[in-house]
């Protein structure tokens, strides 16, 4: 008659690798989020994007091509209860020129939320060559229940733009960042309005 029961040096042995395999998957998981930052750096999408310290001084440095004119086309897409647009759907633009435009998002919720937005570019080239020095993208924001805002981008085209290039898009797709409002910016929210 065999014991049905596994001895306690067999439910070590199982223990121990059942722990071996958490800590593995555990590691896979935490190597992951480097690798899907590099995918998504090499392929254009859903990058959060830093202001460039160096922009501003090229911006300075810069001369405007007046021989080349680049239409830009702006685009706004939301995930979440948002109303999320550009002020114009496009602008007209030589290379080096400083422009403004702005963008105006609306929290539709009956709370406080905090939002982030993600740029993208098309053609995927041209976003080395869009050079932002203001831009809402930068940081996530905490809009109240109801509230409305206006954020502006501030920009150039880089003159080094490759002369086939006479087209850009810049589209943004806005959403939720769930748990990012602190505690205390609840009960601010909350309070004021």
């Amino acid at each position: 008659m065999s014991d049905a029961h596994t001895s306690p040096p067999e439910n070590r042995a199982i223990l121990r690798k059942l722990l071996v395999v958490a800590a593995l998957m555990f590691a896979f998981g935490w190597a992951l989020i480097p690798l899907y930052r590099k995918i998504c750096e090499v392929t254009g999408i859903n990058l959060l994007t830093n202001k460039d310290p160096a922009a501003e001084a090229r911006a300075r440095n810069t001369q405007v091509d007046t021989s080349r004119t680049i239409v830009v086309e702006f685009d706004a897409n939301r995930q979440g209860p948002w109303r999320f647009r550009p002020q114009v759907n496009h602008v007209t633009v030589h290379p080096g020129e400083l422009v403004h435009v702005d963008y105006d998002l609306v929290n539709l919720e009956g709370r406080a939320m905090v939002g982030q937005a993600i740029p993208s570019y098309a053609p995927m080239q041209s976003a080395r060559y869009f050079q932002k020095l203001e831009c809402f993208c930068f940081k996530q924001q905490v809009l109240a229940a109801g509230e409305t805002r206006r954020f502006p981008v501030v920009f150039f085209v880089d003159p080094e733009l490759p002369k086939d290039v006479t087209q850009i898009t810049l589209s943004y797709t806005f959403f939720e960042v769930a748990g990012a409002l602190p505690q205390a910016g609840k009960d601010a929210a909350g309070a004021g309005g």
